[in-house]
């Protein structure tokens, strides 16, 4: 996989590098030593395997999606990614760049935003931590001051530049945190749960911006979350990971396909009535009172079937709730007859 072979990316699939990959992974492994006590003056010493054999590409502009169940793997990689851990295996290039070796370098090329933790500098004022990184990174005035001004303006900063950090909501900081993230331009954003803990508007905000800065700036972004809503309104790709293994690399619909996921009607009737008849495949699988819970196949359309029922029965309200990532991944588990791997990361990596 080296950097300067003539091979082709397909973006859609991750396959194959070359002059257009932006992340080179090719074989990667992180494995941790972990010594837990088993009885007087003993411990036990074993390994955990938190990346496994992980290989794929990811080409320069792409907006990834990267997803898996908690203890997956997928901060760890972030982690390798960006030179923070360094890998037990395995070959890992970001830009050309070897992450462990040349992190410094690196840095400059890269923005990373931690959904639960901040790179904010907590009781100053979030301005004084923009002119922190103006000199950490030595970015030239003007263009610190232009892209100060560009960033200030798209996530609703102004308001918030002199208010220390720890006085600001979850959302609030949130936002200050992408902003300090892409003041220096970098080529590549990784995002570790970036909509955590945050209320409608700050997501649609959050989403908004990120939408804008990859289509105009072109910046790769590979972004974690637990929100599949994240990934649909953003992602054109999916990577699945699960106990450190590649388990899915395509589009969105097909990892629904590929996990015969589900989303769920909820309908609220005038009164309490029999289940409703509902069209195949959509199925009635609990009733309530008035309340009624609908299931059909999440890469099919509501429309069809909301129409359906609001032209035959007394409808109140109806909401649609999207399948769960970790329900979607056991499920292509157990349809592929995979078995459980190692035991996940340590929860302080």
């Amino acid at each position: 996989m080296d950097t300067d072979a003539d091979t082709d990316v397909d973006a859609g699939t991750g396959t194959g590098v070359g002059d257009t990959a932006f992340i080179e992974v090719d074989g990667l492994e992180k494995v941790f030593d972990v010594r837990r006590k088993t009885g007087f003056m003993r411990r036990e010493r074993r390994q955990v395997r938190a990346v496994d054999s992980l290989s794929f590409s990811v080409a320069r502009g792409e907006m990834v999606g990267y997803i898996g169940p908690n203890g997956a793997g997928k901060s760890t990689t972030i982690k390798m990614l960006t030179g923070i851990l360094t890998p037990s295996g395995g070959r890992l290039r970001v830009a050309g760049i070897d992450p462990s070796r040349e992190r410094t370098r690196l840095a400059h090329r890269i923005g990373v935003v931690f959904g639960q933790r901040t790179t904010l500098w907590w009781d100053l004022p979030l301005i004084d931590s923009y002119r922190l990184m103006h000199r950490m990174y030595r970015i030239p005035d003007g263009r610190y001051r232009e892209n100060l001004d560009r960033l200030v303006e798209l996530l609703g900063l102004a308001d918030l530049l002199d208010v220390p950090v720890r006085q600001l909501s979850l959302g609030q900081r949130m936002r200050g945190d992408i902003a300090a993230a892409l003041l220096h331009d970098p080529e590549v954003l990784y995002l570790d749960e970036p909509t955590i803990g945050l209320d409608v508007v700050s997501k649609a905000r959050v989403r908004e911006f990120l939408r804008e800065v990859n289509t105009e700036r072109g910046t790769t972004v590979l972004l974690t979350t637990h929100d599949l809503q994240d990934i649909e309104q953003l992602c054109s790709r999916v990577m699945v990971i699960d106990h450190g293994r590649l388990m899915y690399d395509g589009a969105l619909a097909g990892l629904h396909e590929a996990g015969e996921s589900e989303r769920m009607l909820v309908v609220d009737l005038e009164r309490e009535l029999p289940p409703i008849d509902a069209p195949p495949p959509a199925r009635v699988v609990k009733v309530e009172g008035p309340r009624q819970w609908l299931a059909f196949p999440a890469s099919e359309s509501a429309a069809e079937l909301v129409a359906g029922i609001a032209a035959q029965y007394p409808l109140v309200d109806l909401s649609v709730r999207e399948p769960d990532i970790e329900a979607v991944i056991a499920k292509m588990l157990r349809s592929s007859g995979d078995v459980p791997g190692p035991p996940p990361e340590p929860a302080a990596l």
